[in-house]
């Protein structure tokens, strides 16, 4: 893993047209090149150049691509790997025969759809019937129980059918249960076979029994034959799965091929193309290039640096175990070619702060077991969508657990009980105020300890920010800005200046011979920042100013700076104690719910007082202390060092399951 984003290099070649397509082929195979549009040569040779001509247009590959995988998640398949030998032996794609054959099967399922459509409406038809009874909104329901003075009751049953409900006349009286709106058209049958209501009420409530009875036993018999459909349905995808398959790798790789020739141009016999590589991948790209086309090529590369940094993509390599946080990187934004890779600090700083606000061995191991059987349970389920507890959420639980019980021994809590002696301190008991041993006796003293740690965190920001400014040589940011070299000191004086009035208990502010002279400096530079910018800017180019539009200009930004440099680090500072209140609020809410699960005096419903309350306490606090974490990281960490102006590296390969137009 480099601590820096991945160095870049732009290849430009150019091969034989009769080598094009094993070219294309070779580099889908490795997986490692972005595509670029051909646009840095001179104008005049650009318009000697064609674009790809496409014999099978590209909307109607991913059209099918498309449809097939309609098919195979019909049938629980799961998408085929596209291997190097698929490419090899890949057979010459016909689409005309491709589209009859998804048709024929298609059209076989056609009918168990249609059958499937008429089974969801009977479904959803019985079952308004039952919600109706059963949140007593009779008056949408019309029950009629009777007889007939002539005519067949069967008759009778199955001129209603046409119309939907409960009709059961197997016996006597007869009875019939449908939808207030459909009154009208019922009795316009019945009158037909000289319907007479019965005034028996005792009939009238067991009539309104049966018909629920019998319309849940529809429900289950309806759901019985939607199941046996859709395993119909499934089966004969299943059987044509192999056939599938194949077409889908092949539809896949044409389609990928053409998004690749998109980016080609041509001469009458070559064909010239562009693309990002990766710096370490550039030996293995150039091998790959000479063999296929048997050194009948030629082979450019462009160094990153001779590129304006916002049009490199940037690719960031983080061994797969930080995946997760990664996401949450890219989530924030894609971070500026050249600079920190964020990954391992935001998993070091989100771990420790998920850590201080939900500190317990017990149910810490709880969210890593959800983590790993909701992890099983997706890799064994691959079609299966996300519920509730997402993918990502399970991958991301596989960590928090295991922070959590570190947690947990630090501060000895098991369930927040105090059950086995702490590495650091007993969390639980300098909440409720109890004596404890060391340096920590109160809340106070916690909140002393998550503002040390946002101080660091802030620091590490700054430090990183430097770093980056070092190396794209901003030298005039890392001097002058609020997060460069002042913002550094002013915020060094600041941490000096409340911890020496919080040391002589809020009495007297701190002095030093030093302190006026360094903040004087500090703030002078704040001053001749606008001035000395204006100066470098017209060097550069930037259009001339009046001399009063600078000095207000320089007011300005020097009474905003100020104010950003004073008010914002302390507002960064002070909102890292949200860490110790997010804890205590955690102590506090297990100590409220022992003691009342202490008041019963049934054992059963002690227990389960407390179990109700540490899976509020899990859930709850587990979600508020993964979004607080989550909120630190991006509006007090990121703000200090991390520049999202970048363009992610999207390489297209065998492997890629989208393709970006």
């Amino acid at each position: 893993m480099s601590m820096f984003t991945q160095k870049m290099r732009m290849l430009t070649s150019v091969v034989m047209d009769s080598d094009r397509e094993k070219v294309v082929k070779a580099l889908l195979e490795k997986g490692v090149m972005e595509f670029v549009h051909i646009g840095t040569l001179p104008a005049e040779k650009m318009q000697k150049l064609s674009q790809h001509a496409s014999t099978v247009p590209r909307a109607a590959l991913t059209d099918m691509r498309i449809r097939i995988e309609t098919l195979l998640r019909e049938g629980s398949v799961s998408l085929p790997d596209i291997e190097k030998t698929d490419i090899d032996n890949l057979p010459s794609l016909d689409m005309e025969a491709s589209r009859r054959a998804l048709d024929r099967l298609s059209g076989s399922l056609d009918t168990i759809r249609a059958q499937q459509r008429e089974i969801n409406q009977k479904m959803n038809f019985y079952r308004e019937i039952i919600r109706y009874s059963s949140e007593k909104n009779d008056e949408y329901l019309d029950l009629r129980v009777g007889s007939i003075n002539h005519g067949d009751s069967k008759d009778l049953a199955a001129r209603l059918d046409a119309i939907g409900g409960v009709f059961l006349f197997s016996s006597k009286p007869l009875v019939s249960l449908t939808l207030r709106r459909d009154s009208a058209r019922v009795s316009d049958v019945m009158d037909k076979f000289g319907w007479t209501e019965s005034t028996d009420a005792e009939a009238q409530k067991g009539a309104m029994s049966e018909a629920m009875g019998e319309a849940r036993e529809k429900v289950r018999n309806l759901e019985s034959e939607l199941k046996a459909l859709s395993e119909e349905s499934s089966k004969r995808i299943r059987d044509k799965a192999d056939d599938l398959c194949a077409l889908w790798v092949n539809v896949r790789v044409n389609e990928l091929c053409e998004h690749v020739e998109s980016y080609f141009s041509y001469t009458k016999n070559t064909t010239l193309f562009s693309g990002w590589v990766p710096e370490e991948d550039t030996d293995t790209i150039s091998k790959t290039i000479y063999d296929v086309t048997g050194g009948r090529c030629i082979i450019e590369w462009t160094e990153a640096s001779q590129v304006a940094p916002e049009e490199v993509p940037v690719s960031m390599t983080s061994p797969k175990i930080l995946r997760p946080f990664e996401r949450m990187v890219d989530n924030y934004s894609t971070p500026e070619y050249g600079s920190i890779n964020p990954t391992p600090f935001t998993a070091i700083a989100y771990l420790c702060m998920f850590a201080l606000m939900f500190a317990d061995l017990g149910q810490g191991f709880v969210l890593l077991l959800v983590g790993i059987l909701g992890t099983v349970y997706y890799r064994k389920n691959p079609l299966k969508k996300d519920g509730l507890i997402s993918r990502y959420l399970c991958n991301l639980l596989l960590y928090l657990g295991p922070a959590s019980m570190v947690g947990g021994i630090l501060f000895g809590s098991c369930f927040g009980l105090g059950i086995f002696p702490p590495l650091w301190f007993d969390y639980e008991a300098v909440v409720a105020g109890e004596p404890a041993a060391g340096l920590v006796q109160s809340v106070y003293d916690i909140l002393g300890i998550t503002i040390k740690f946002g101080i660091c965190v802030i620091y590490l920001g700054l430090i990183l920010n430097w770093i980056n400014l070092v190396r794209k040589k901003r030298y005039f940011e890392l001097v002058f800005d609020k997060n460069g070299l002042v913002g550094g000191v002013v915020y060094t004086i600041g941490i000096w200046f409340a911890y020496g009035f919080v040391g002589s208990g809020y009495r007297e502010f701190p002095s030093a011979p030093w302190f006026m002279p360094i903040l004087l400096i500090c703030l002078a530079l704040v001053v001749i920042k606008g001035p000395l910018g204006y100066i470098l800017g017209r060097r550069s180019g930037k259009p001339k100013e009046s001399v009063g539009r600078v000095a207000i200009d320089t007011i300005m930004d020097f009474v905003v700076e100020v104010l950003e440099l004073f008010s914002g680090f302390l507002s960064n500072t002070l909102s890292f104690m949200r860490v110790a209140g997010l804890g205590i609020a955690h102590a506090s809410l297990m100590s409220a719910f022992y003691q009342m699960a202490a008041m019963p005096d049934n054992a059963i419903a002690s227990i389960a007082i407390a179990v109700i309350g540490n899976v509020l306490v899990i859930v709850l606090e587990g979600l508020s202390a993964g979004i607080q974490s989550l909120r630190l990281n991006y509006y007090e960490f990121f703000t200090k060092y991390f520049t999202g102006h970048g363009i992610a590296f999207e390489p297209v390969g065998l492997k890629s399951r989208i393709v970006v137009d």
